[in-house]
C-alpha cells in the first residue's frame, strides 16, 4: 500500500491564494452598493485637475460664435451652460470654494446677464429698424415716381402752350409781312391806314414773343423748382437710408462675443485667484 505525502499544500499554491484573496479585497474596497447592487465608485478629481477643466470650459465658452441672428436666441442656452460649468466647479470638494469667491462669481454673472439681457433689448429693436428702412425704400420708390409724373405733366402743358404761342407768333409775323406788302392810295388804303395797321400788328407780335418767353422762363422756374424739392426729400429720405442699414449691418455681427470672452476671462481669473488663496493660507 502507497501513501501520498502529508506535509500539507505546496507553497506556490499558498501565494496564489493569498494573492487573489488581497486582490478581492482591495477590488471590494473600491466598490459600494447602490440600490442593491456594486458600482465601482470614481475617483475624486485633484484640485489641479478640477481648476484645469472648468478653465478649458472657460475658454470654450468664451469663444463660442453663434451662427445666425437674432443671436439673443442663443443667450439663454449658453448662460445655463455657463452656471452648469460653475456649478459643477463650486460643488467640487477640491475647488474648495470660499466666500469671497462666491460673492465675485454671483455679481460676475448678475452682470453678463444684464449686458446680454440689454443686447436682447437691441436686437429686438432691430425688426423695427428693419421695417423703418423698408418703409423709407417705399417712400423713395413713390417720390421717384411722383417725380416722374410732375415732370411729365409740365412736359406736356410747356409743350402745348408753347406750341400755341408759337403758332400765335408765326401767324402775326405773317401779318406782319402781308401788311407791309399791302399797297396804299389816295382814295382807298392811305398810307396813314397801313402804317396804323402795320403798328398795331407789330404791337400783337411783339406781345406774342414777349408771352413766349414769359412762358419758356416760368416753366423752367417750375421744373427747376419741383426738381429742388424732389431733391430735399431725397436726401433727406436717403440719410435715414443709410442710418438705417448702417445700424442693422452692425446688428449682423454678433456683438455679444467680446462681452461673453470678457466674462470668461474675468471668471478665469476668479478661479485662479481662489487658488492662490488656498495656497497662501497655512494649512
Amino acid at each position: 500500500m502507497s501513501f501520498r505525502s502529508q506535509s500539507g499544500p505546496r507553497r506556490g499554491a499558498g501565494q496564489k491564494f493569498q494573492k487573489s484573496q488581497h486582490e478581492k479585497a482591495k477590488a471590494k474596497a473600491e466598490k459600494r452598493k447602490v440600490g442593491g447592487k456594486y458600482v465601482e465608485e470614481t475617483p475624486l478629481p485633484s484640485q489641479e485637475e478640477a481648476v484645469e477643466k472648468v478653465l478649458n470650459s472657460l475658454r470654450k465658452l468664451g469663444t463660442q460664435v453663434f451662427a445666425l441672428s437674432p443671436f439673443s436666441q442663443y443667450f439663454d442656452d449658453w448662460l445655463v451652460a455657463l452656471r452648469n460649468v460653475l456649478s459643477e466647479f463650486e460643488s467640487s470638494p477640491a475647488a474648495n470654494a470660499d466666500e469671497q469667491f462666491v460673492k465675485e462669481l454671483t455679481q460676475t454673472l448678475l452682470d453678463v446677464e444684464r449686458e446680454l439681457a440689454e443686447k436682447r433689448l437691441k436686437e429686438t429693436a432691430s425688426q423695427e429698424s428693419a421695417n423703418a428702412l423698408s418703409e423709407e425704400n417705399h417712400r423713395l420708390a413713390d417720390m421717384d415716381a411722383e417725380n416722374a409724373a410732375k415732370n411729365k405733366e409740365i412736359a406736356e402743358k410747356r409743350n402745348a402752350d408753347i406750341n400755341r404761342l408759337t403758332k400765335n407768333v408765326h401767324d402775326l409775323e405773317g401779318e406782319v409781312e402781308r401788311t407791309g406788302h399791302m399797297k396804299t392810295s389816295f382814295f382807298g388804303f392811305t398810307k396813314k391806314a397801313k402804317a396804323r395797321k402795320l403798328d398795331e400788328v407789330s404791337q400783337k407780335l411783339n406781345a406774342a414773343k414777349s408771352e413766349l418767353e414769359l412762358a419758356v422762363q416760368n416753366f423752367t422756374v417750375e421744373q427747376e423748382k419741383v426738381h429742388d424739392d424732389y431733391e430735399k426729400r431725397k436726401q433727406a429720405t436717403m440719410e435715414r437710408v443709410q442710418s438705417l442699414e448702417k445700424e442693422l449691418a452692425q446688428l449682423e455681427t454678433d456683438s455679444s462675443l467680446q462681452a461673453r470672452q470678457t466674462v470668461c476671462n474675468n471668471l478665469a481669473n476668479l478661479v485662479q485667484d481662489l487658488v492662490q488663496r488656498k495656497k497662501s493660507q497655512p494649512q
